[in-house]
């Protein structure tokens, strides 16, 4: 049976981006994100929350743009998945770090501050995802087909519902 790690959130940046650079010259990028779940107290009727922290890491693209676009305060949407690392502390002691490692981040709310218009590329969707593998050409799109003639409608009975329906 095969698993998954797959995690997605929402949330804002608790401060500026931490980038650092490696010889090699890939980048890496940690944010810290919270997330906030709210609720009513059944007993009392109050609204409560709990607010949850996150911490991310962005590499190489990913890494660049976020460090460019994103300040304390930032919304964005990010998937991942979860790693956790050892690492030695400066007393010698093991300690170990759960954290999401971004493969896609989405910057949401407004756009002040974020470096102007669009992302590097130009477009507006403020949508990321770290590179994959190299693309292959796109393919032809089929020639348009006519429409066909519309079918005549059976009664159901529904015929005079609105199409106002909500959802």
């Amino acid at each position: 049976m095969a698993s998954v790690n797959k995690v997605i959130i929402v949330g804002n940046l608790g401060r500026d981006p931490e980038t650092r650079t490696f010889p090699s010259g890939g980048q890496v990028c940690n944010v810290r994100i919270a997330t906030t779940d709210r609720w009513k107290d059944k007993q009392s009727g109050e609204m409560r929350e709990i607010t949850e922290w996150h911490n991310v890491v962005f590499n190489d693209r990913l890494a660049e743009i976020a460090n460019q676009y994103l300040r304390k305060g930032s919304q964005v949407y990010v998937e991942g998945s979860l790693r956790t690392r050892k690492w030695t502390d400066k007393d010698g002691n093991e300690r170990y770090t759960t954290e999401i490692r971004a493969d896609q981040m989405q910057m949401l709310g407004s756009r002040q501050g974020m470096g102007g218009g669009g992302g590097p590329s130009g477009d507006d969707d403020g949508g990321y995802e770290a590179p994959r593998r190299p693309a292959a050409p796109p393919a032809r799109a089929p020639a348009p087909r006519a429409a066909p003639a519309p079918a005549p409608k059976a009664s159901s009975g529904f015929d005079d519902m609105d199409d106002d329906i909500p959802f």
